[in-house]
C-alpha cells in the first residue's frame, strides 16, 4: 500500500508543486505545514477524481487515511461498507475509524468523536465554446484541509496519549455530502456503543483562515464554555464562536443523538463546490495556527467534565411559600390530569412552533422553562432555566405563558403555589418537506 501511494504522490507532485502560492517558500515550512501540503496535495490530487461518494476516489482518500493513522500509531478498526441507492444505481462506501484509548481507566470507555468528511463532488463534463471538457471538483479546503488537519490532530494526540483520559475515535466519513450517510451509518448501524460518546469535533473547510476561524456549537452552554476558557490563552489563533452554522455537516447527525457537538470551519468562501477549490488557494500558516487551537480544545474534552446537551438537571431555587411538586399532598393538575406530561402533549406540543430562523440554521435541543401553579391555577413566574438559542427560547416561554388555567396543588387541604419545570424538546426531523417537534409534524 505504501508503494502504491508513493507512485500516486509522485505522478501528483508536478501538479501540486504548480498550484502552491510560492514554490520557494517550501524551504522555510515547518515540518507541519509540510505535512499538511502533502496531505492536502495527494486528497486533492487529480488522481482522487473529486472523492465522490462510493468512488474510487473516495476510497483511496480512505486508504490513504488509513495509513497515515497507522504512521500515528493510531489503531485503525475494520469497517463495514453501506450501500446507497442513487438513481438506479447502488454506491458502496465506508468510513475510516481510527482509535486512541485514554488512560484514565473511569472514563476510557468513553469517546470523543473527531471526524472529518472524506468526500466530495468528483467529476463531470460540460461545454465549453462547443467542446466538451471534464471538470475536477478537487476539494483542497473542502474537505482536504479538514481531513489533513485531522491526521495532525491524531499525530499531535498519540505523542500526548499519556495525557488522555477519554478514548479518542478518528472518523473519516464517507459519503458524508449524501445525506450524511457515512456519520448515520456510524451513530446507527456500526458502533454500538454511541451512547458513551460524550462530544464531537467536526473538521470541515479549514483552509482559509483569513476568511475567519469559527466554532459552533448549536448554542451548547459547556462547549461555548471551553472556547471562552482558551480566550485566556496565548494561543496563535483564537476561533470565534457563531450561533449562525456556517454549514451543515455530520456534527448534525451526532447532534440528532443529543451528543453534544462542535463544527470548526473557516467559513463559506467563492470558490466552495466548483474546480477552483484547488491546494493554491490553502492557507497552510493558518492551518498550523488552528491545529494549536483544535489541540487544546480536544485535550479539554478528554479530561474535563463531560458537557451536558442543553438537558442536564437544574436544582432550582424555590421562593418562600412555594412548594415542589413531589412534595404537596394533591397535585396540580392540566385538564384533570396530575401528570405533567399531559401539559406537554395537549397543549405545548400542540401550539408550539418552530421558528424560521432555528429551522434554517439547524437549531435544536431542549429548553427547560419553570414556571409557578398559584393557588388560582394561573401559570405565573416563567422563565427559562436552561436554554439554547433566543428563538427557540421565546417560544418556549411564549406557550408556557399562554396555558389556560390549571387545578392548583394542595398542601394539608389547603391551595398553595407548586413549582415545576417543563422540558420542552425542539428536534428537526424532515419527513416530506415538514419539520417535527417531538415527534410531530408541522408546517
Amino acid at each position: 500500500m505504501r508503494k502504491f501511494f508513493t507512485i500516486i504522490a509522485l505522478a501528483a507532485s508536478f501538479t501540486a508543486a504548480a498550484q502552491y502560492r510560492n514554490p520557494l517558500d517550501a524551504l522555510e515550512d515547518s515540518e507541519t505545514v509540510r505535512s499538511l501540503k502533502e496531505h492536502v496535495s495527494m486528497l486533492s490530487s487529480a488522481s482522487m477524481e473529486g472523492r465522490a461518494p462510493g468512488s474510487e476516489g473516495e476510497k483511496l482518500a480512505a486508504a490513504y487515511l488509513e495509513e497515515k493513522l497507522r504512521d500515528c500509531g493510531i489503531d485503525v478498526l475494520p469497517q463495514e461498507e453501506f450501500g446507497l441507492r442513487k438513481n438506479a444505481n447502488t454506491l458502496l462506501s465506508r468510513n475510516v475509524v481510527g482509535f486512541l484509548q485514554g488512560w484514565d481507566p473511569n472514563l476510557r470507555d468513553r469517546y470523543i468523536v473527531i471526524g472529518a468528511r472524506m468526500d466530495n463532488l468528483g467529476a463531470d463534463v460540460f461545454t465549453q465554446d462547443g467542446e466538451k471538457v471534464n471538470r475536477i471538483y478537487y476539494g483542497a479546503n473542502g474537505n482536504a484541509s479538514g481531513m489533513a488537519l485531522m491526521l495532525e490532530l491524531a499525530g499531535k494526540l498519540s505523542y500526548a496519549r499519556s495525557l488522555i483520559r477519554r478514548s479518542i475515535l478518528f472518523i473519516g466519513f464517507g459519503a458524508s455530502t449524501e445525506t450524511l450517510a457515512g456519520s448515520w451509518y456510524f451513530l446507527d448501524r456500526a458502533f454500538k456503543d454511541a451512547d458513551r460518546i460524550d462530544a464531537m469535533i467536526n473538521l470541515d473547510m479549514l483552509g482559509l483562515p483569513e476568511n475567519g476561524f469559527y466554532a459552533y456549537t448549536s448554542s451548547n452552554e459547556d462547549l461555548d464554555a471551553i472556547v471562552k476558557t482558551l480566550q485566556g490563552e496565548l494561543l496563535p489563533i483564537q476561533a470565534q464562536s457563531t450561533t449562525e452554522e456556517p454549514y451543515t455537516g455530520d456534527h448534525r447527525a451526532f447532534y440528532s443523538k443529543e451528543i453534544p457537538s462542535v463544527l470548526f470551519t473557516t467559513g463559506r468562501y467563492p470558490e466552495h463546490n466548483t474546480g477552483r477549490d484547488t491546494f493554491g488557494i490553502i492557507d497552510f500558516e493558518g492551518m498550523e495556527k488552528e491545529l494549536e487551537y483544535i489541540y487544546s480544545y480536544a485535550l479539554r474534552l478528554c479530561n474535563g467534565q463531560r458537557p451536558l446537551f442543553h438537558n442536564g438537571s437544574v436544582k432550582e431555587e424555590i421562593p418562600a411559600g412555594t412548594y415542589a411538586f413531589a412534595d404537596v399532598d394533591v397535585k396540580p393538575m392540566f385538564l384533570n390530569s396530575p401528570d405533567p406530561s399531559t401539559f406537554l402533549e395537549k397543549w405545548v406540543y400542540q401550539y408550539l412552533k418552530y421558528p424560521k430562523y432555528a429551522q434554517e440554521n439547524g437549531i435544536q435541543g431542549r429548553v427547560l422553562v419553570s414556571f409557578t401553579i398559584d393557588e388560582k391555577g394561573e401559570v405565573t413566574d416563567v422563565k427559562i432555566s436552561r436554554g439554547i438559542h433566543e428563538s427557540l427560547d421565546s417560544e418556549a416561554l411564549r406557550v408556557v405563558s399562554a396555558s389556560p388555567k390549571w387545578r392548583p396543588g394542595r398542601m394539608a387541604g389547603k391551595k398553595v403555589k407548586v413549582a415545576l419545570t417543563a422540558a420542552i424538546d425542539f428536534k428537526l426531523e424532515k419527513n416530506k418537506g415538514k419539520i417535527g417537534i417531538n415527534g410531530k409534524t408541522i408546517k
